[in-house]
């Protein structure tokens, strides 16, 4: 039995805690939360700052971890995506050694759980054997030629079987984006997984997606001319992506939508009309590095809506650092708190991958992972973290 204090206790579930102490067992359960005065200070460990919960990271790609500073920033999405696609010359052997560097990377910075986006069997081994939960999501795309979608289920079939699911992983069948799945493999995937799963799909990251969806115009129609695919069977649905992908996948599912740098508040009241456990993941540092441009939060909030935080891959991001996202996030968006965004980075993701059983708020019976925060400051507006740092105390 360990017990540990600080200035202040961050539960997310019940609020900022003063003059407490958490007790857990080596195993890192909480046992009790109880007031400072029950106990002899010498047998507490006490921190000078804050405790916060570990953190759920709702949208990587580790197995894209050794492309790290190969592809340029600021290309805006197709090109980006074009560069990753065409980028091979890797050894097996640097590949499998980034995956692990990058897990590792993870869990020094305090993540506790990861929704990883898979397309090959890479990441398997290192997930089989992480401290971290992972919730893989397979993910399909036909490149919306119904031609390709028998052949891509049986692809990615062994990509599924291959999946840890050992202790606490989970995994599910996903489709890419809108613009690269035809409505035969989005029918598919509905049917594919039970209405516990959780779905994951990049969503409306640049303004071209939905004027293909609405208009079948844009810089997608070279794009896929460029790959040698024809659109020519594609008709515009004349409303944006998100009416595409809510046509057909399953509402009783979570369904975590990625990126929404382009995500209009009608959209999002659509989608939480169509669904009632919709989550939005927002990868801020992945957005500038790409697009140079974040979402409209304010959208989100006004629409109550359950924001969760990923830090996308190593090929587009300087780091897997959730609380470098926290930071962004507060920097550029002053107006807010971070409880709020910490709720996000925490107990909202716990929730998208259905590990908020164990993670995402520091209660009792829980096994959250404990960090502690330090080089905060506290001002009249709340706690300013741009220099803070953390550290695992389980």
């Amino acid at each position: 039995m360990k017990k540990v204090s600080a200035d202040r206790i961050h539960t997310v579930s019940q609020g900022i805690l003063t003059d407490h102490v958490i007790i857990f067992d080596q195993q890192g359960s909480i046992l009790d939360i109880d007031p400072v005065e029950n106990h002899d200070l010498s047998t507490v460990d006490v921190k000078i700052g804050d405790i916060i919960p570990g953190f759920v990271n709702t949208h990587c790609h580790l197995e894209l971890s050794h492309m790290k500073g190969k592809v340029d920033t600021g290309t805006s999405l197709l090109p980006f995506l074009q560069n990753v696609v065409q980028f091979r010359d890797i050894s097996q052997e640097e590949i499998d050694q980034k995956i692990e560097d990058a897990d590792q990377e993870m869990w020094h910075n305090g993540i506790m759980a990861v929704g990883d986006i898979c397309n090959k069997v890479d990441t398997a081994l290192v997930k089989s054997r992480s401290k971290i939960d992972y919730y893989s999501f397979v993910e399909m795309f036909d490149f919306m030629q119904s031609s390709m979608t028998a052949n891509t289920i049986a692809q990615y079939e062994q990509v599924y079987k291959d999946q840890s699911t050992t202790g606490n992983n989970k995994k599910s069948k996903v489709p890419h984006a809108p613009y690269t799945v035809s409505q035969e493999l989005l029918k598919y995937i509905a049917g594919a997984n039970d209405d516990s799963a959780t779905i994951s799909i990049h969503n409306q990251e640049t303004p071209e997606e939905d004027l293909m969806f609405r208009q079948k115009r844009g810089a997608f129609l070279e794009f896929y001319k460029n790959f040698g695919f024809s659109l020519e069977h594609f008709e515009a649905i004349g409303h944006s992506s998100i009416h595409y992908l809510t046509k057909l996948l399953n509402p009783k599912n979570k369904t975590l939508f990625v990126h929404n740098t382009c995500t209009s508040e009608a959209d999002i009241s659509h989608a939480q009309s169509w669904g009632n456990q919709v989550y939005w993941a927002t990868c801020p540092n992945a957005n500038l590095y790409i697009e140079n441009r974040l979402p409209a939060y304010q959208r989100f909030i006004n629409q109550s809506a359950k924001m969760t935080i990923g830090t996308d891959s190593l090929t587009s991001n300087w780091q897997l650092c959730i609380l470098e996202e926290i930071k962004t996030i507060l920097k550029y968006q002053s107006y807010l708190s971070f409880e709020k965004v910490l709720e996000w980075a925490t107990l909202n993701g716990a929730e998208a991958l259905s590990f908020q059983d164990r993670l995402g708020s520091i209660d009792i019976g829980k096994s959250p992972g404990l960090l502690h925060l330090s080089g905060a400051t506290m001002t009249q507006n709340g706690l300013d973290i741009q220099a803070a740092r953390v550290e695992r105390i389980m």
